[in-house]
């Protein structure tokens, strides 16, 4: 990936929702003025979501789901339907599309009333507005609670105003996608700790380290990359105290043994916590460790795809590290990419990557499925540190995780 393009999980997600063959693929090409959703007049032509990343402005970069209709009653029907849900959890906005010559049904108010059940913000598309020779338009609905907008896919009526209301009810996050620049200021060195990770494509960086270094440089402060066995020599060689050290999880030891003691210390990974979910939480996750029993179940979920190394940190670091703090015989499933249980109830302990390639809304609701069956959760920062016995130092940029941290250690 380009340093300079926009990652799929930094873009606010909109999914386009609606009956079959209302209109969602045509109005995805009508809204980004291009033919980038295949479009027929078969029922079912779209399946699988289908992601379309685009520049909406002035919003900035997004992706637009395109989805398969909820009314499919073909035999793979529900399959498409459990994918096409799936969607709203990643969902910041929702474009509810309704054939205008169908007009508004039993379906479509069922989408209505779920997405306001997850709070997902709607703007509707009265579609096909232009076919009045074809046959009968419906009147737009009244009092739904939500905007409707008449237009048609075919002629672009209508298009620049349901891009407006798109724009007008996408969540107001200014500082959403902040990863370190709310806790440096312009000037300061920053200390970048990357070792050459084998998992990652020969010649670049990895994602989490190219989003941070961009984060630093927006904030006007310089970052300073060193390998682990360099960094000593790096801050002897610096001329000032750097403002942080922030380093891969998985030489944390080392880093911390190197880093004086009056310079904040952490990775990556906890950034991300804090970035993408929510640290006090995965914190607490970090408590319940100690309580693990012999012949518990811990899931290592990751939200990508990768080849994986001899010594992989999901499927070999992790377990090996946590049987021997803990002592005890556990057993782990593992699961990447979209796929996360439904069955979390049978774990003791859910262990979650940095999740660089899922937006907030995702891990939040990971999180939060997490929570509604009492499985403590927490992420491979966190858990690296606990490991390691440096926690409490690697959480002193962030005062209200750690003074959670120092609670749960008194009770």
């Amino acid at each position: 990936m380009s340093l300079n393009s926009t990652p799929r999980a930094n873009r606010y997600h909109i999914a386009f929702l609606g009956r079959t063959n209302a209109g969602k693929s045509s109005l995805i090409n009508a809204v980004s003025n291009q033919n980038i959703a295949l479009v027929s007049p078969v029922k079912g032509t779209t399946t699988d979501p289908v992601y379309r990343p685009m520049e909406l402005l002035p919003v900035g970069p997004v992706v637009m789901i395109d989805t398969a209709g909820l009314d499919d009653v073909s035999e793979l029907g529900e399959l498409r339907r459990e994918k096409t849900l799936d969607i709203l959890n990643k969902a910041d906005l929702a474009v509810l599309v309704i054939d205008a010559m169908v007009g508004y049904t039993s379906y479509d108010q069922s989408i209505a009333v779920l997405l306001k059940e997850k709070n997902i913000p709607i703007v509707a598309a009265w579609n096909k507005i232009d076919c009045n020779d074809n046959g009968q338009v419906n009147e737009l609905p009244e009092e739904v609670g939500f905007p409707v907008i008449p237009v048609s896919a075919q002629t672009g009526q209508g298009i620049e105003a349901l891009k407006k209301n798109m724009m007008e009810n996408l969540p107001n996050e200014a500082d959403k996608f902040r990863l370190v620049g709310d806790l440096i200021n312009p000037g300061d060195f920053v200390v970048l700790v990357v070792p050459i990770d084998k998992a990652a494509p020969k010649g670049r960086l990895i994602l989490p380290q190219q989003q941070t270094v961009r984060d630093i440089l927006e904030t006007d402060a310089i970052a300073v990359v060193t390998k682990e066995y360099e960094l000593r020599e790096t801050l002897a060689n610096l001329g000032r105290k750097p403002k942080m050290v922030i380093t891969d999880s998985q030489v944390f030891l080392k880093v911390s043994a190197d880093t004086p003691k009056d310079i904040m210390m952490t990775s990556f990974s906890i950034l991300f916590a804090r970035y993408k979910g929510d640290l006090v939480e995965l914190v607490k996750g970090a408590s319940a460790i100690e309580n693990l029993k012999d012949q518990d179940r811990i899931l290592i979920s990751e939200g990508c795809t990768h080849h994986r190394q001899s010594d992989d940190i999901g499927t070999v670091k992790i377990p090996r590290w946590l049987r021997q703090r803990t002592g005890k015989q556990l057993i782990f499933d593992h699961v990447s990419g979209i796929e996360y249980p439904k069955n979390l109830g049978e774990y003791a302990l859910v262990v979650h990557c940095g999740a660089c390639m899922l937006n907030r809304k995702e891990v939040m609701h990971r999180i939060e499925q997490a929570k509604k069956v009492g499985v403590p959760i927490v992420n491979y920062g966190v858990l690296i540190a606990w490991v390691h016995g440096i926690l409490d130092r690697a959480l002193i940029p962030f005062p209200r995780a750690r003074m959670e941290w120092a609670a749960e250690r008194t009770e």
